[in-house]
């Protein structure tokens, strides 16, 4: 994803922490590591992160993941699904022709609740 489509989209919708230090690195490259984990199904330790002239990793895999627990506890990818949404709309741009739901994860209860049956 772009910086300006970050920006622009995905930003506003993000919380910053409010106590310890600043991230050393920007919350555009914290959201593409973890939009690279959600693509790839990958173990958090095993993202591919970029190393510094020394050969350390520029940030560790277990702070990636602190930041997205805290954006996912406070509903920052809701907000950002949402403004999505509404911004297709606005746009005219919202095909709900592809959209296909199927009931392989409907709750059901077992048995039925006998009304209706001799």
């Amino acid at each position: 994803m772009s910086k300006e489509q970050f920006e622009q989209f995905i930003l506003p919708h993000l919380s910053k922490g409010r106590r310890g230090p600043a991230t050393m690195l920007s919350f555009h490259a914290i959201f593409n590591y973890i939009l690279c984990a959600l693509y790839l199904g990958c173990q958090w330790k095993n993202l591919p992160i970029e190393k510094d002239q020394h050969g350390r990793r520029e940030i560790h895999p277990t702070s990636i993941y602190r930041i997205f627990r805290r954006w996912q506890a406070e509903g920052c990818f809701d907000l950002i699904f949402e403004d999505s949404v509404v911004k297709l709309h606005q746009d005219n741009r919202l095909d709900l022709t592809v959209i296909h739901g199927d009931g392989t994860t409907t709750a059901a209860k077992k048995g039925g609740d006998n009304i209706g049956f001799c």
